[in-house]
């Protein structure tokens, strides 16, 4: 049987740390007006994968 390849594009989001995996944050490209700087600040940082979602993941990126 061959071996998994890892999916480039999720190799690219997402990044393992000692408390999960990490990801960047969504609605952060465009229309930036409307949004407040609270909110802006908030998406700035990275964030962790949530536990619904970490199976899925560690098998795109074959971790």
């Amino acid at each position: 049987m061959p071996k998994m390849k890892t999916l480039r594009g999720a190799a690219k989001r997402f990044k393992k740390s000692k408390n999960g995996i990490k990801r960047g944050s969504a609605f952060r490209s465009h229309i930036l007006t409307k949004k407040s700087q609270k909110r802006k600040r908030f998406l700035r940082g990275s964030h962790v994968v949530d536990k619904a979602d970490v199976k899925a993941v560690n098998l795109m990126i074959q971790s």
